[in-house]
């Protein structure tokens, strides 16, 4: 695929990124695509390798990637998009928050710089709503079944839109006030900005989607009032759950969720709270604990309010650092030291750090006590341990602490309460390969099922849940 001998004439050239001094100072998107003509030259470097690792290996919606590649490189964009979009309902999403692990698997990446498939994927569908390729695709007949989609996240967002192409009634319940999900309120907007998200929700209403917001499925509308309704419930709530601390202070103020600090600052960006409603870090000594992406995007949005500093601490030890633009652990997700664009725009990170205590005069946390750690294989058992490294304890002033170290389950709500669905021993809700949950007529999907992952996993079991719901809806 691609040009012959691509690979070895042109180098990987990867997006662009807004200067720092620029971005900082709003919440606009950072990422600016190369123009056509190095895309294409990108496209070229993908090789004719007989087994796409990135397709078959790295991709968990198993995109075509070769194949469109191919065709971006020959300047063939609309048959291009007709490729990426057979597998993917949120190619504008996946091309700009997605880790790209296609990219880890492709065969380039053994011993040099893989294709830049996460660029070319966001090129091809944005050159296609620029175009007016991307338009509603109605069914062709009705099927008279009603289908109910508990969250508007990308597993229920991709459910909703192939249950609707196959002739199903569709109704889109969501909690919050717009829909979205995690995209719309976990994500800030410099990484996606929420208009990407309404001109895609546009295509699917004109699909005939109904979306219903501002409603607690359990507490507004009740599970047996929901079964009766609908031939089918979807549970695709994520998972929901914070992973929480258990030390002394916890309960001070100025101590917060990640996902609840960055809902205000979206609803903020969005226009929906004001600036003296929201959680704002503005002139405070920020900690960020946790070092994956969301802890991430709390240090990006923590510098655009003004943060006097921001510090990131992780519990497990400093990643590999690697240089090279080859993966070390093809075709596996290499563990490497990554650097975000949050990053760059100024933080303080440490790694192997525990969090004691937090102090503070009054009510406000204003301290906190750390230790460091060293982790070590235990041969009697071959797991991993950590230990505290004696005399290593040390203090930080902070005026805010957000808990970013990720998500343990589905929360264990009403609903779930009500319809009665086994849970597994992680307390995700239990399904068996068809997405069927132990309670007849309702399936689960997407994080609510799996656990915390990717969003592009996510989508991925959203359309799959889709194909065994109405492979279900047929037979019935």
């Amino acid at each position: 695929m691609g040009k012959a001998t691509g690979f070895m004439e042109y180098e990987r050239v990867d997006m662009l990124h807004r200067p720092v001094e620029e971005r900082v100072g709003d919440y606009r998107e950072i990422l600016m695509l190369q123009p056509e003509p190095q895309l294409r030259c990108q496209g070229a470097r993908c090789m004719d390798c007989g087994i796409p690792f990135c397709h078959a290996m790295g991709c968990p919606t198993f995109n075509l990637i070769p194949e469109w590649n191919d065709l971006v490189y020959r300047g063939k964009w609309q048959e291009a998009f007709e490729r990426l979009e057979l597998t993917n309902n949120l190619p504008e999403i996946t091309g700009r928050i997605c880790p790209a692990p296609c990219e880890a698997s492709c065969t380039l990446s053994i011993n040099a710089a893989p294709v830049t498939i996460k660029q070319i994927e966001l090129a091809i569908v944005e050159t296609a709503f620029s175009n007016g390729w991307v338009v509603p695709r109605k069914p062709s007949k009705e099927t008279g079944n009603k289908v109910a989609v508990i969250g508007s996240g990308p597993a229920g967002l991709a459910a909703a839109q192939q249950l609707r192409r196959m002739g199903h009634s569709v109704v889109v319940f969501e909690k919050a006030d717009r829909i979205g999900g995690i995209l719309r309120y976990g994500v800030p907007d410099f990484k996606l900005e929420k208009s990407v998200i309404d001109r895609r929700l546009d295509q699917m209403s004109a699909e005939g989607v109904n979306f219903e917001t501002d409603v607690i499925i359990g507490e507004d509308i009740s599970a047996r009032y929901l079964k009766k309704s609908f031939d089918v419930v979807l549970l695709t709530m994520g998972a929901g759950q914070p992973r929480d601390i258990y030390i002394p202070g916890r309960g001070l103020e100025g101590i917060y969720f990640a996902m609840e600090y960055l809902t205000q600052s979206n609803r903020y960006v969005a226009g929906d709270v004001k600036e003296r409603q929201m959680l704002s870090a503005g002139n405070k000594s920020v900690l960020v604990i946790g070092g994956g992406d969301t802890g991430s995007d709390c240090v990006g949005t923590a510098i655009r309010q003004g943060a006097k500093q921001v510090h990131q601490f992780e519990i497990l030890p400093k990643p590999q650092e690697c240089d090279k633009p080859n993966n070390p652990s093809w075709p596996d997700w290499p563990q490497i030291l990554r650097t975000s664009t949050s990053h760059e725009e100024g933080c303080s990170r440490e790694w192997a750090v525990t969090t004691k205590t937090f102090n503070g005069r009054g009510v406000k946390v204003e301290q906190g006590q750390f230790a460091r750690v060293e982790w070590a294989t235990d041969f009697r058992t071959g797991k991993t341990v950590m230990k505290e490294i004696p005399g290593s304890e040390f203090s930080l002033h902070v005026d805010m602490v957000l808990l970013a170290m990720g998500f343990s389950h589905v929360e264990h709500t009403r609903l779930i309460e009500q319809l009665g669905v086994e849970l597994d021993g992680k307390g995700n809700i239990k399904t068996d390969e068809a997405y069927a949950c132990s309670v007849p007529g309702v399936y689960a999907s997407g994080d609510a099922n799996t656990g915390a992952s990717l969003v592009v996993r996510a989508l991925f079991h959203g359309r799959q849940a889709a194909t065994a719901i109405n492979d279900y809806l047929t037979k019935k």
